[in-house]
């Protein structure tokens, strides 16, 4: 009798064994013919692909070509420059000289630089993290052919005015965080590179992470590219020192990105107060929350978490979403200017777990039918290239009432299919007497989630899509 039900066990673990593998088969099957559709319609030469589940890796594989001049194909060995994703390990490393005590959040900017300008006074670390300094971006106007030392960059930093008040709102600035990398640098001696290589990269057997540099040889390095004028051209060039600044200028691959989720995952070198902080939202002046961290955009489906971040930099793209409640990871890398990696890392990740699918959110109450009237009529509009200055606010008009951007947005709501209708998923008030509200957006060929703030003259002031 002992015999039979062993034997029986060990065939129920077989079947079981083998419909496991067929649906996981039948996953990755999904995830290729995704990436493949995706790499031909937006015309991308090579892709790297990883998902990370419980530290292991659940899939791996390279698309495509990392150079289209030598047919180079790439694999999961490739590296590929990582954009702003690097503001993670920024963060993380300023995280770790915190828990050493050698810096405060709560340090003012003019303990680091005593001749700052005006206004830097009132600036704490914490403020360059969570992108709430007043800093605007110093990648306008700039002379990208230009060599800049750690000081010289500062003095035009210095030249740049702030935008608003430090705590008032939260606006993503490459300039804070590159003065981070500085400040780094004179509280630890050495080039803040150099810090994250013995404190972060080494200690997590992170091999091919580094920073970039044009003169080393760099084994299995992609070349980047951007399509100009519907034809691939070569990256732009910029001065090697600019490839060196603290606000994303990363070497990786995706085996090693698998290495960074594992860390997170498991919260190794820092304790789990800090990463607490690192993954908290932003709280301005008047109390309400933005959905950064320090590093990490913070969002949400269905009341589930996702940690995340895009980086674009010199012909690539690059996108990691982290669902910590499953312990699941994607990270896409992309060699093409303005490629969605977010679309695609976003769309990996529902395959592996449907309930993060826009489609299943539940709705709510429509208690304001004026303002899903407001946001069909946009969307019909943005469709047709009739969008209304009128119906923006001002500083939103300035960026989007262009004919290049309507262009841009006219193909990508055509390329859903017919629009059909919204469905109200949260409201919420904001600070200022602004609202936010979040809808799922009906097409014939695809759903899409939308995030759109009215202000108190119910003009648009912010929005954004997500697939």
């Amino acid at each position: 009798m002992k015999n039979r039900l062993f034997l029986m066990f060990l065939l129920l673990q077989c079947i079981n064994s083998v419909a496991q593998n067929r649906i996981t088969s039948k996953v990755k099957m999904r995830v290729d013919s995704l990436v493949n559709a995706e790499m031909k319609s937006q015309r991308i030469p090579g892709l790297s692909l990883i998902v990370v589940r419980d530290g292991k890796i659940d899939f791996v594989k390279g698309y495509g070509y990392s150079n289209l001049e030598h047919k180079v194909p790439v694999k999961p060995e490739t590296i590929f420059q990582a954009g702003s994703v690097g503001k993670q390990f920024t963060a993380f490393a300023v995280m770790l000289l915190v828990q050493d005590g050698k810096i405060s959040l709560d340090d003012k900017l003019t303990k680091f630089f005593p001749d700052a300008p005006s206004g830097w006074d009132s600036i704490t670390v914490r403020n360059l993290l969570n992108h709430t300094s007043g800093f605007g971006d110093y990648t306008n106007n700039l002379n990208y052919r230009a060599n800049y030392t750690e000081d010289s960059l500062y003095q035009e930093f210095k030249k740049r005015p702030l935008i608003f008040k430090v705590g008032e709102k939260q606006q993503y600035s490459n300039m804070g965080y590159a003065t981070l990398g500085i400040i780094m640098s004179k509280v630890t001696g050495k080039f803040y590179g150099e810090f994250l290589k013995d404190r972060v990269f080494t200690p997590l057997g992170m091999t091919t992470a580094r920073i970039i540099t044009e003169e080393d040889i760099v084994p299995n390095r992609a070349a980047g590219y951007r399509l100009l004028k519907d034809s691939l051209k070569n990256q732009e060039w910029v001065s090697p020192t600019l490839n060196t600044t603290a606000d994303g200028s990363m070497y990786v691959t995706a085996l090693d990105m698998a290495k960074w989720e594992a860390a997170l995952n498991a919260e190794k070198l820092l304790k789990k107060d800090y990463y607490n902080m690192m993954w908290a939202p932003t709280k301005l002046n008047d109390g309400t929350n933005e959905n950064y961290g320090f590093g990490w955009s913070i969002d949400s489906v269905n009341d589930k978490r996702i940690l995340e971040h895009n980086g674009s930099w010199q012909g690539f793209e690059c996108t990691i979403k982290r669902y910590p409640e499953q312990k699941i990871a994607v990270v896409v890398f992309a060699n093409l200017k303005r490629a969605s990696t977010y679309k695609i890392a976003t769309r990996v990740l529902r395959i592996y777990q449907p309930e993060l699918s826009i489609a299943s959110v539940k709705t709510i109450s429509d208690t304001e039918p004026g303002v899903t009237k407001r946001v069909n009529e946009f969307i019909i509009n943005v469709t047709e290239k009739k969008l209304r200055a009128d119906q923006l606010a001002t500083e939103l008009a300035r960026e989007i009432m262009d004919s290049t951007m309507q262009e841009r947005g006219s193909d990508y709501f055509k390329s859903k299919g017919k629009f059909l209708k919204s469905e109200l998923l949260s409201r919420k008030e904001l600070g200022n007497d602004n609202r936010e509200y979040r809808y799922r957006l009906l097409f014939s060929k695809e759903i899409l989630g939308l995030m759109i703030q009215f202000n108190k003259e119910n003009k648009i002031v912010d929005l954004q899509t997500s697939e």
